[in-house]
């Protein structure tokens, strides 16, 4: 199965695949709204606006798996990403990234980008993976990672057309 085979549900409940995201440069984050990294949101959205342009996405999949940090429903998220950080790059739906009931997104990612020493298992929210245009998965960063710093990199998939 291809990455862009995956299906998703956005954040309004509706129903799609990563395909509408083909061609495009993504980096495909857990994301959660009472996270001591949740400021890393500004930062997203910071990257998502200066590259959006040039076919770059940032792509939010909340979760509530390490320290019930993202507790609220969907509207809930899409409201206090909204005022809070003035997201504007695509929420999907709440998932799991760990444990048998991981989203085939992350068992996907974690698949093809394991962490250090070979583990699977994300550690914790804002787990970054980024994606080329062919849909491969590139790099994936750690949560202390700030999206500043992953700039470079983006940038260098930014350029191959």
């Amino acid at each position: 199965m291809s990455l862009y085979d995956i299906a998703v549900n956005r954040i309004d409940g509706s129903a799609t695949t990563l395909a509408d995201y083909r061609n495009t440069v993504l980096l495909v984050v857990n994301v959660a709204s009472r996270c001591g990294f949740t400021p890393q949101y500004t930062g997203l959205e910071a990257l998502y606006r200066k590259y959006q342009s040039q076919g770059f996405a940032v792509l939010g999949f909340p979760c509530n798996q390490f320290g019930a940090q993202e507790p609220g429903n969907e509207a809930d998220i899409q409201s206090f990403c909204s005022l809070t950080y003035d997201v504007s790059f695509p929420l999907f739906a709440k998932v799991d990234v760990n444990g048998t009931d991981a989203h085939p997104l992350y068992r996907h990612l974690k698949h093809e980008r394991p962490g250090l020493l070979g583990t699977e298992a994300i550690k914790w929210n804002f787990t970054k993976f980024l994606i080329n245009r062919s849909g491969q998965v590139i790099k994936r960063y750690a949560p202390t990672d700030k999206p500043a710093d992953l700039e470079a990199d983006v940038l260098s998939l930014l350029s191959i057309t």
